[in-house]
């Protein structure tokens, strides 16, 4: 149903001097969903989401928020979003309530009528309210511009990139909020280059090169893989990514952290074959699994 649809984008294209930053890029998101814009850096991500918050001119297609045209309505749009950029932009010399009571009066309201809103948040940081903002950790500084992003109780929430940069346990944190705001009815769009983030969004969009490479639920994109995946781990990797890689019948072999993922043919070499193929050319404490698939494994496989 198209009254279902928070952000709809239609063909966007945008550049800068003769760099394509995106191209014809369409995209249906759901009201009350988490989607996720899931890419490397440079990937188009940013660019994308400026447009959307209405921060940049696209070359050609259009855009709209909760049924109101980035361009034409962006007064409208921007009363109804919050957005939190992938760096930290609020005012380092302004101290935490102050930068929390700013934000709430450029939006006409105040912080004591919207509390509820990012009590469960602020209620971390309140005890260092009087804090500047250069003196916060980067979880602090990260729960600040999610609560700014949200002073005002936005209907979509755009998050660029919100945990790069900031350590596991924040992380983990920052998704189990992100989880408990979509359940008050905020759609949230959030982009990140961790593939391990994409598994807790709804549905989600891959992007390379400004062009969307793939998008689905998590598990449609994982399900869709077509190849046999095994996993090689040994003690040097570097000859044995070389090995595995002349080898026929092998299409893809690349670093996963300590081990390497080779995806073959139908036809091609299974886990004993491949051990065996390491095994003759002297690597003798290797491991080989077959192993399902993850979303970088669909990832590089779209890429190529």
């Amino acid at each position: 149903m198209e009254n279902d649809i928070a952000i709809e984008v239609n063909g966007i294209c945008k550049s800068y001097k003769n760099a394509n930053a995106l191209t014809d890029i369409t995209l249906k998101i759901h009201k009350g969903e988490i989607f996720g814009l899931i890419g490397p850096d440079g990937a188009g991500k940013t660019t994308l989401f400026r447009v959307l918050t209405t921060l940049t001119l696209p070359d050609s297609g259009s855009a709209s928020v909760n049924g109101r045209d980035v361009i034409g309505e962006y007064g409208e749009v921007r009363r109804r979003i919050g957005y939190m950029p992938g760096h930290f932009a609020l005012y380092q010399d302004l101290t935490v309530e102050e930068n929390l009571n700013f934000y709430a009066t450029l939006f006409g309201t105040t912080v004591a009528e919207n509390y509820d809103t990012i009590k469960e948040i602020y209620s971390q940081i309140e005890m260092f309210k009087e804090r500047h903002a250069r003196n916060l950790s980067g979880g602090m500084k990260q729960k600040l511009a999610l609560c700014c992003a949200l002073v005002h109780k936005p209907e979509v929430l755009f998050l660029d990139e919100p945990t790069t940069g900031v350590d596991a346990v924040s992380r983990k944190e920052f998704w189990a909020m992100l989880k408990r705001i979509q359940e008050s009815g905020v759609t949230i769009m959030v982009s990140t280059p961790y593939m391990d983030e994409a598994t807790l969004c709804d549905r989600i969009a891959l992007i390379l090169d400004g062009k969307i490479i793939g998008q689905g639920s998590p598990e449609e994109i994982i399900s869709g893989y077509p190849n046999p995946l095994f996993a090689a781990k040994g003690d040097n990797m570097f000859k044995i990514l070389e090995i595995l890689r002349s080898l026929d019948g092998v299409l893809n072999c690349s670093s996963f952290g300590s081990e390497c993922h080779i995806s073959t043919t139908h036809d091609g070499p299974d886990e004993f074959a491949l051990a065996e193929a390491l095994r003759a050319a002297g690597m003798q404490e290797c491991r080989v699994n077959r192993i399902s698939a993850g979303i970088e494994d669909c990832f590089i496989r779209l890429s190529q």
